[in-house]
């Protein structure tokens, strides 16, 4: 008799995935009490702990049911990078050995030093991406798979983690940062439903009770997810990464510029704006010879008078192996100095985490590409024994 080879063993549900609701019935069917599920969360999010064994409140049969039927440490830290401008980049470990990023933006409040320097999280959704965008280092090795809630959630809880004992206000607030932004590694709104679900856990009073008018998500410009987006009851931010302000430019940088063209994608911000009567910000990286000539300024002027949107206007962070660079600072000025004069809201941004590969995806690229080259020389050093 030939045997079956054998199945991996199935993966267990993330407690950091699970909402009240769900934790609920879940204890519903081990007979335990609906107040349980408060208690467990409340450990979790209010305080910060990871081990069921010390959830003290529980009976000893429930922890010992927790830590056999959950995974609850979804992401494992690997190491943080530091800029010279205080911008911290966390690397984190999945359960397949994959990498994702975490980055932590710190804008000192003047005179009040570090510890009360607003912090602004920018979280990632994807390993990966598979939108190809051409000036971004987070799908150069291509797109590997979605992020489930609860791994999107622990990014979250390992800066809280980090940041707690520097962060006074974290006693008072369940966060111990400001924003979020969801422009990390991968195109959030191709993960809506884990990313909803993600930012419900974050959102809710027993989960991190943090508000969605401090929460920004991105996107690359899929048109029928930002109208689903519009539907929904929360107030996020939303943030297009536009690039370009025509489609011969915008196509020549944005593949999915193909697929939702600029008289698609913009009715589409339009609807969400006037949905949740908020401004929407229009991001637009800087090429050099690309699209930081005056006439990309003016079309760029066009559609955010005609959208009421602020202008975020970002230097091009240079990647190793793509061919772009930053224009110069001359230009960059008379870029958004066009945009001014034309009665844009624009905000010209100073680099942040340069000198550590801030832009997305760029450490976790060089991490994979270390432990490449390290298991080639394993090998060929086995061989050769």
């Amino acid at each position: 008799m030939v045997s079956s080879p054998m199945q991996p063993t199935p993966r267990r549900p993330l407690l950091l995935g699970e909402t009240l609701q769900s934790l609920t019935e879940r204890l519903a069917a081990i007979d335990q009490p609906a107040f349980r599920a408060q208690q467990i969360l409340e450990w979790i999010y209010k305080k910060r702990v990871t081990d069921p064994a010390k959830m003290s409140n529980l009976p000893a049969r429930l922890r010992a049911w927790l830590a056999e039927t959950f995974e609850i440490e979804p992401a494992r830290y690997v190491l943080t990078k530091t800029s010279s401008d205080v911008t911290d980049k966390l690397l984190l470990e999945l359960h397949d050995k994959a990498l994702i990023e975490t980055v932590v933006i710190r804008a000192p409040m003047e005179g009040v030093g570090t510890n009360r320097s607003r912090k602004t999280i920018c979280i990632s959704t994807q390993v990966g991406c598979a939108y190809g965008c051409r000036f971004c280092a987070s799908g150069l090795a291509g797109w590997k798979r979605d992020l489930e809630a609860g791994e999107i959630v622990a990014q979250l809880l390992h800066v809280c983690r980090q940041e707690d004992p520097r962060t006074p206000r974290a006693r008072e607030d369940l966060a111990s940062f400001d924003n979020i932004v969801v422009m990390g590694m991968g195109e959030p709104l191709a993960n809506y439903d884990n990313l909803l679900r993600a930012l419900t856990i974050v959102n809710a009073e027993w989960g991190l009770h943090f508000g969605a008018r401090r929460v920004t998500i991105s996107t690359s410009g899929l048109a029928p997810q930002i109208r689903q987006l519009a539907a929904e009851p929360f107030s996020f931010r939303l943030a297009i990464s536009l690039h370009g302000a025509t489609d011969e430019v915008r196509g020549q940088i944005m593949p999915i510029n193909r697929k939702y063209p600029l008289a698609e994608l913009l009715p589409a911000i339009a609807e969400f704006s006037q949905t949740h009567g908020r401004m929407v910000t229009l991001e637009f990286i800087l090429i050099a010879d690309v699209n930081d000539m005056p006439e990309q300024a003016r079309a760029l002027a066009r559609i955010a008078a005609d959208l009421h949107a602020h202008v975020n206007l970002i230097p091009y962070n240079t990647v190793e192996g793509l061919p772009w660079k930053r224009p110069a600072l001359e230009k960059q000025e008379a870029f958004a100095e066009i945009l001014r004069r034309a009665g844009v809201s624009a905000t010209l941004r100073r680099e942040k985490g340069h000198d550590i590969a801030a832009a997305c995806g760029q450490l976790r690229l060089q991490t994979e590409e270390a432990r490449a080259a390290a298991k080639a020389r394993q090998i060929t050093e086995s061989v050769a024994t």
